[in-house]
């Protein structure tokens, strides 16, 4: 255990009530995260722990203070945490795909995420999977939008498969469009994050934007699109086959899942681990793998994720065994 004693220049007492949160509850979240003691008497801060946690949480204390002229909110603390643990901007791997989007802060967090969207560009087709909260619709979300507000591309298409999260939800009333809005609408949120909702509604009316289920992708060809397959991994190998030879000329695709959240009945084998087996190595298709460090959600997914991976993991060996 080693201690490391940090002063914060220049002594501002807003910037320093910003920074600690109300009850010092933005310190408490930095100490659980990385597991640190920090201790604090006006501008001079004592942090206690490992000597490589202790170096990380002078940084990111130094870098929160340089930003704290306004209120910073746990969404904004576990941001910076994940940025600064992923290593975003410490190396030129991490370097960040400029992205085109209402959301000034939108970027990649870690440098598996960085990857993501260097490959997003530099791909035809790129697989982004990986858990729940790592990225993956929003980031590839994100580059469709930025393609088309760069004119790289002349519309986006977005595709889920409508297959219920081990629910039976039974007759659901309204026309066609009303029946499978529940199924899109986590494409819909992500596209209202980064587009002005008047610039949505215009593009959807004309076609620029397409929200589709995957049933409707059978026959067509997509040229000058980029195209986005969300929850593959409840596509069957049949389904997944027919959606990549939609791909017309110009156009991109992106492909994202979770393997271990199938909804898939048991008999059926995901198109999604078929495609992530078969097509690794060929070229002009990228596989991005992203991991448990790379959840930008409320801090409690990502322990929630390894907890359940850790249980999962046991009740295999002790059936094995």
């Amino acid at each position: 255990m080693t201690t490391l004693e940090l002063d914060l220049h220049p002594v501002d007492n807003q910037r320093l009530a910003n920074l600690c949160g109300v009850l010092d509850e933005n310190l408490k979240q930095i100490e659980r995260t990385l597991g640190v003691s920090i201790r604090r008497r006006g501008e001079h801060f004592s942090v206690q722990g490992e000597e490589p946690k202790t170096v990380m949480t002078a940084t990111i204390l130094q870098s929160f203070y340089r930003n704290a002229r306004h209120s910073l909110s746990a969404e904004h603390i576990h941001a910076g945490l994940v940025e600064v643990q992923g290593g975003v901007g410490h190396s030129a791997e991490g370097a960040s795909v400029p992205l085109v989007a209402r959301r000034p802060d939108l970027k990649s967090r870690t440098v598996r995420q960085a990857q993501y969207l260097t490959q997003i560009q530099d791909h035809v087709i790129t697989f982004g999977v990986g858990p729940a909260g790592t990225g993956k619709t929003y980031l590839a979300v994100a580059a469709a939008v930025t393609a088309l507000e760069r004119e790289q591309v002349k519309r986006i298409v977005l595709v889920r498969p409508a297959v219920e999260a081990g629910e039976k939800l039974g007759f659901l009333p309204g026309d066609l469009s009303q029946k499978v809005d529940p199924y899109l609408r986590p494409l819909y949120d992500a596209l209202y994050d980064m587009m002005a909702p008047e610039d949505i509604e215009r593009h959807t009316e004309r076609g620029v934007i397409e929200v589709a289920p995957l049933a409707y992708m059978r026959g067509r060809t997509l040229n000058h699109a980029f195209v986005i397959l969300d929850e593959a991994q409840n596509t069957t190998p049949e389904q997944m086959l027919m959606f990549l030879t939609r791909l017309g000329f110009d156009s991109k695709c992106v492909i994202t899942g979770d393997l271990t959240q199938q909804d898939l009945p048991p008999n059926k084998i995901s198109g999604l681990l078929e495609a992530y087996k078969l097509l690794r190595g060929v070229e002009g298709i990228a596989f991005a793998d992203l991991k448990d460090a790379d959840v930008v959600r409320h801090e409690l997914v990502q322990r929630v994720i390894q907890a359940y991976r850790k249980g999962r993991h046991e009740g295999r060996q002790k059936k094995n065994g």
